[in-house]
């Protein structure tokens, strides 16, 4: 039989006639269609069609709303800091901004700083965002037009914590880009920027939302979009877009090894942005509610060590005196799962989440003490007079024993401690030592029961199941280093 596969179909037909003929000759069950019937055509699950959306219709709709920043300003550095590159290299500010400054420091000193970035119009009266970094210590700001036209840029306020800036142009009638909600966008969505990249305006690059609500260091305050779209020096401050056409987030970073874009970038979500917006163009600056406490993420080590269902949560490691999560009596070893209903399941999101609220409001706290659920009320205060700090946990564990020698803390040590109970770490080993603790620790609490004697911290080790929590206090530092001991 001679077929011609010149298409996918010919091949099906091919192979279903050829077996239909083997079957036959071969003595097997014979039905009307082996015999020559039409043979009944079999259902076929078919995925629907995913096509690509159109950019150029966001693009051509979009990009004249999206602006070219130009600044001129001064900045303070160390002799050794960027030396050798000058001021008007592309990447004179990227390096600034991302890569920072290894190496010794000198003295520091006055250097001009000349930088590009982009930005979109949000109101048809000149008010434009940006990112606060693409305007830190400029003297000067000018904006573009994709008609070419420039306008000299009044900087009406930035908030260095969200990463926000505004500016206000003098013109009118302008085109605006439609905002979008952050809540809708989803992981594998397509997104596009437009944006200035090395001073070449207007343009575009696309990719997939590939997470939502990263943290980043340094950047408590921003659950950050992680997208694969193209993001390079210049694109700082420009839109990130969904297929509507919507603006969903601002570019603001990537993470890189190189200097330059390796597939990973991130937005600040639109949300954030304009509820920074608003504040800045009432009052000229920015506000944000602290909470007052030092939290690290639940990793599975502390969940079995705390009976978690599942590791989830922002460990309460210290709790500043005073504080708002003082008074609304939160302890250390306190796991917060939810703010105000909102699950918090990363330790990230709760600065996140109260960095966005308003100094003074009130909030509920669902934590989890002792094996048992609770609820506490807070009435925030403001960021402003004290910044909330994120403890970073070493997540090394080992099995066996504890492996740790302990003795009661004389008079003069708990003063300078400043604690009013523990017990000194004089020497470490086995799972202690594998999972970080160190000899001169102090150990204030085991499983969150506050360890107050030698035999008391074995009891609770010998009744432990997997896992034990110990809070210690470091050089005035306290955190929760997870121990596995079986």
């Amino acid at each position: 039989m001679n077929v011609r596969l010149n298409s996918p179909r010919a091949l099906v037909v091919a192979l279903a006639a050829a077996g239909a003929i083997g079957a036959v000759g071969a003595g097997a069950y014979t039905s009307a269609s082996a015999l020559g019937a039409a043979p009944a055509t079999p259902a076929v699950a078919t995925t629907p069609l995913v096509t690509m959306p159109d950019f150029s219709t966001i693009t051509s709709r979009n990009g004249p709303a999206v602006v070219n920043i130009s600044v001129t300003g001064t900045m303070k550095t160390s002799a050794e800091g960027l030396a050798g590159m000058d001021p008007d290299d592309p990447m004179f500010e990227f390096f600034r901004r991302f890569q920072g400054q290894a190496g010794p420091r000198g003295p520091q000193r006055e250097m001009p700083v000349r930088g590009q970035g982009s930005g979109f119009i949000v109101s048809a009266d000149g008010i434009i965002l940006t990112n606060a970094h693409v305007v830190k210590d400029a003297s000067e700001v000018t904006v573009k037009l994709t008609d070419r036209r420039e306008f000299r840029a009044k900087v009406l306020g930035s908030d260095a914590k969200t990463d926000i800036a505004v500016l206000k142009i003098d013109a009118k009638n302008l085109p605006t880009l439609a905002l979008g909600n952050t809540k809708d966008l989803k992981p594998g969505e397509w997104v596009l920027a437009i944006g200035s990249p090395f001073g070449f305006e207007n343009t575009v690059t696309a990719g997939v939302v590939s997470a939502k609500g990263r943290s980043l260091p340094d950047d408590g305050y921003v659950p950050f979009i992680q997208t694969d779209v193209a993001i390079n020096p210049g694109n700082s401050g420009g839109p990130l877009m969904n297929t509507r056409g919507e603006v969903v987030g601002i570019n603001s970073q990537i993470y890189s090894r190189s200097g330059g874009y390796q597939g990973v970038s991130f937005a600040i979500p639109i949300d954030v942005a304009i509820q920074v917006k608003d504040q800045i163009v009432a009052t000229g600056k920015a506000s944000h509610a602290r909470l007052g406490v030092a939290v690290q993420e639940v990793n599975q080590t502390f969940a079995d060590s705390f009976k978690l269902d599942k590791p989830e949560g922002a460990l309460v490691s210290n709790v500043e005196k005073g504080s708002p999560a003082d008074q609304a009596g939160l302890r250390s070893g306190d796991v917060i799962r939810k703010v105000d209903g909102q699950p918090i399941v990363a330790s990230g999101d709760l600065p996140a989440l109260i960095g966005q609220k308003k100094p003074g409001s009130k909030i509920t706290l669902e934590v989890w003490r002792q094996g048992a659920r609770e609820e506490l009320s807070a009435k925030l205060g403001d960021a402003s007079e004290k910044a909330s700090q994120v403890a970073k946990n070493n997540e090394r564990s080992g099995g066996g024993k504890l492996g740790l020698a302990l003795r009661p803390l004389q008079p003069q040590e708990k003063r300078e401690a400043a604690v009013e109970s523990g017990l000194l770490i004089e020497e470490t080993g086995g799972p202690a030592a594998l999972a970080g603790v160190q000899a001169g620790d102090v150990l204030l609490a085991i499983n969150g029961t506050p360890a107050r004697s030698v035999e008391q911290v074995r009891d609770v080790v010998n009744k432990a199941d997997k896992s034990i929590a110990l809070l210690i206090q470091r050089d005035g530092d306290r955190i929760f280093v997870p121990v596995r001991i079986g």
